[in-house]
């Protein structure tokens, strides 16, 4: 396969289009106030699963062939994209199997076992991850389907920005979250093909900032022990997403933890609505760098889910959001 054009994106949005919620877009006079610009905020944590992970999932999982599709699909995941692929093979009526490390959040698990998904249990580790889902693989014949990595993948996430520039016309920017790169890329894709004029850029922890670093040293640079509130955002590029980033996206921006804190907690109080501190980059980034060219513009800021295991939340950050 190569690199989305256009028209893969269109047949990805219609494709996927029975099987996922159009997403609101909100707004906030406070948060515009704060920000110095118009901000539309699209609200991914009210996807189907959760996340915008949906998109891409059903995307790759209705792209199979009905050969391939009845062997079922399989990935390695701790996140959402297993409760995503789970879900889109339960709407296909296949079997998804998720191999998923023995410390995945319950939540995690609970959503994935709700979506129909068959876990495997592995060790905590990627050798570990990687080695059981090919185990896996060779004894199902299952289509394995990476969470970003994947073109298939990176189509449906385009069906997101897609969205919002109907939603909200005349962007003069979008920013992204960034962990693996999926939706970035995507957002990018979207962005170039169906309003050139409006710039995306991607927003990523200071302590996880891999897509920063690689970004501007124009190779990959794998994160290594990313310490960050933003649990989804730990994953290191894929080569895929990093060679779409690098031709089609502006910038990326980084935002240390008390801003990601700050963000996060601002959008749950105004908004009024859940979501994770990964979904908090955008607005972070923007309240803590306050970028000139931004001030006074119209900028789409992705939220890109609302899964927070709130047993964990608030035995382990309350302390961090009470000081911020």
């Amino acid at each position: 396969m190569h690199t989305p054009d256009k028209t893969t994106i269109e047949a990805a949005v219609a494709r996927i289009k029975p099987y996922i919620h159009q997403t609101p877009v909100l707004t906030s006079h406070s948060l515009n106030e704060l920000a110095g610009a118009e901000l539309f905020f699209k609200c991914e944590n009210f996807q189907r699963t959760g996340s915008f992970k949906m998109r891409g999932a059903t995307n790759a999982v209705f792209s199979l062939s009905d050969e391939a599709a009845a062997k079922g699909v399989a990935t390695h995941s701790s996140g959402n994209h297993a409760q995503a692929l789970a879900k889109a093979a339960q709407l296909r009526g296949i079997p998804a199997y998720v191999v998923m490390p023995s410390n995945a959040p319950k939540s995690k698990i609970e959503g994935t076992k709700a979506a129909g998904g068959q876990i495997i249990f592995c060790e905590p580790t990627l050798q570990a991850r990687e080695d059981t889902l090919a185990q896996v693989v060779a004894e199902t014949g299952a289509a394995f389907i990476p969470p970003y990595n994947d073109y298939r993948t990176i189509a449906g996430q385009a069906s997101c920005a897609y969205e919002l520039l109907q939603q909200a016309e005349n962007l003069d920017y979008i920013i992204a979250p960034c962990g693996g790169g999926g939706l970035l890329s995507g957002t990018a894709l979207s962005a170039h093909y169906f309003a050139p004029q409006t710039v995306v850029l991607g927003a990523e922890p200071h302590n996880a900032d891999d897509a920063y670093r690689s970004f501007h040293a124009g190779h990959i640079i794998p994160s290594v022990n990313p310490n960050t509130i933003a649990d989804g955002l730990r994953t290191s590029l894929g080569d895929k997403t990093f060679g779409i980033i690098r031709e089609h996206v502006a910038d990326i921006l980084i935002a240390d933890e008390e801003w990601i804190v700050k963000a996060m907690r601002l959008v749950w109080e105004r908004l009024k609505i859940v979501i994770e501190p990964s979904c908090a980059l955008p607005l972070a980034v923007l309240l803590q760098n306050r970028p000139q060219a931004l001030q006074g513009k119209r900028i789409g800021l992705i939220l890109t889910g609302g899964n927070v295991d709130l047993d964990v939340f608030f035995a382990q950050y309350e302390h961090i959001v009470g000081h911020a």
